[in-house]
């Protein structure tokens, strides 16, 4: 079947028509500081009302966070910190040289992220109404700081630019640590879907001397980036391996629900579009699912119980068998909570008990949300291609089979090292970061559960501290667990 040629051209003007932000108010650009001084910055007192509880804070915010900024619409952070530690006191046994620093990014599909601020109704549709994290942290007596990302749909900000971000953000709190309240020492970095991509490689990456160039290009602080915890949700990582991924765990299932993506008044929007794969990305769908247990298998894994974790060719094995015992893991804990579970045709429940779950059914059952390839589209169309252009090519491919099977003329592939440092998985066996929180919905289908559960995997592999779950019933979407969250927070950062 001979592939029809999409011009580039035409293409571009595609991507840009899509990719661009409304035209609505412009965010206001603010003017590069002087200095990166937290002393110099001015705060004003406000109160929030977090569960009937008022808490007063102060608020420092649109820090610009280096001294030559690309863009300061984006390349602000908010700094919010608890009244009660300006007075010497203590909220939640922390006090304001305890208090860690909860880093809330705001990314969303790999687009620009806005510095986030304390809601009592969340406006984000990746997170469920009633008062966001920032508020809760407060409420807590954690020091916020929320830092803004540049993202894909602006020339300047596409990959690398929203991780160099975060990670000059970091740089800032790390150079101001003994002007603020909060320990700098331990910063807790926290994101959803793309963000918790971002907040994971926060992690894996910190100080990785590949980020120096585009770090001193921005004139980031003179201190190291890396994190103590991480929390990341649904992160979509692992990009280079993210499409065959998605057809080992879909392939064969071929209607789906699409969702695209876009923004508007700068949040982001989902919309769901429903149809079935063509012939042509059917056979796409088996050329990737044949190309994952041989990725798998390179990675010489071993679960909790020193397993081997490993794929035949066929895609089944012990690796398959470890997602299913998640999977059984996550209805065990609904059923013991008093869930309805006797639709879920893919589980086997004998007297209570969750015994086995069928992967291939349980695919069927969730369904397919993306066509194949999933991530870096032969037609580079995804967010993902766009993630990966640059100030002059609106996008490009970033796998050799995305671009083996190109259908774009004058396409182009992204430089290996800059897909390389987008990939939390590239840098775990020399990152520092001690806790990672990894929590992916049981339902969500934005990515393959394979690359959250490898992701965990790699990082107790070199002996990190990793709390992983999928749970029950909940799909793509971030912090609707704030108090599992904040427990969790409050662990690790009070351990010995």
């Amino acid at each position: 079947m001979k592939l029809q040629r999409i011009p580039a051209l035409l293409l571009a003007a595609a991507l840009a028509a899509q990719a661009a932000p409304p035209q609505k108010a412009e965010l206001p650009r603010y003017p590069a500081p002087k200095n990166l001084d937290f002393a110099q910055v001015a705060g004003s007192l406000h109160t929030i009302t977090v569960n009937g509880q008022s808490v007063p804070y102060r608020a420092f915010e649109h820090i610009v966070y280096v001294m030559k900024p690309a863009d300061t619409r984006y390349q602000i952070m908010n700094v919010y910190i608890p009244e009660a530690y300006f007075q010497g006191g203590s909220i939640n046994g922390f006090t304001k040289d305890t208090a860690p620093i909860f880093f809330p990014n705001n990314v969303g599909g790999y687009m620009p992220g806005e510095a986030g601020q304390p809601e009592t109704d969340s406006r984000d549709n990746f997170k469920p109404s009633g008062p966001n994290a920032i508020a809760v942290a407060l409420s807590q007596g954690y020091v916020v700081a929320s830092p803004g990302a540049r993202g894909r749909t602006e020339a300047n900000g596409r990959a690398p630019a929203a991780i160099v971000d975060l990670k000059a953000a970091v740089r800032y709190l790390k150079a101001n640590d003994a002007k603020m309240a909060g320990d700098a020492r331990k910063i807790i970095s926290n994101g959803t879907s793309a963000g918790g991509a971002l907040s994971a490689l926060l992690g894996t990456s910190g100080n990785a001397r590949e980020y120096a160039p585009y770090l001193r290009a921005l004139g980031a602080a003179n201190a190291t980036d890396d994190v103590f915890a991480v929390s990341a949700y649904c992160p979509i990582t692992n990009l280079e391996h993210a499409d065959a991924a998605y057809e080992w765990q879909f392939n064969g299932v071929n209607d789906y629900e699409k969702i695209d993506i876009s923004m508007l008044d700068y949040r982001v929007q989902r919309k769901t579009v429903r149809g079935t794969q063509t012939a042509e990305q059917m056979r796409l769908s088996d050329g990737l699912k044949n190309l994952f247990p041989a990725y798998v298998n390179s990675l010489k894994l071993k679960n909790a119980q020193g397993v081997p974790m490993t794929l035949d060719n066929n895609g089944n094995g012990s690796f398959k068998a470890q997602i299913e015992s998640m999977l059984v893991q996550s209805a065990q804990k609904a059923l013991d909570e008093g869930k309805d579970l006797s639709g879920q045709t893919w589980l086997t429940i004998e007297n209570g008990k969750v015994k086995a779950a069928d992967f291939s059914a349980y695919a069927k059952f969730v369904g397919r949300q993306k066509t194949a390839p999933a991530f870096d589209g032969v037609d580079l169309s995804t967010g993902e291609n766009n993630l990966f252009g640059d100030a002059q090519t609106q996008a490009k491919h970033f796998t050799a089979f995305g671009a083996q099977n190109n259908t774009v003329q004058g396409a182009q592939t992204a430089d290996a090292a800059t897909v390389r440092i987008m990939n939390a998985m590239n840098f775990i066996k020399r990152g520092g970061t001690q806790h990672y929180r990894i929590r992916v919905g049981e339902n969500d289908r934005d990515t393959s559960l394979a690359i959250s559960q490898l992701l965990a995997l790699k990082l107790r592999a070199h002996g990190k501290n990793v709390d992983y779950a999928l749970p029950w019933g909940v799909g793509h979407g971030g912090d609707y667990d704030l108090d599992e969250l904040f427990a969790w927070m409050k662990d690790v950062s009070t351990r010995k």
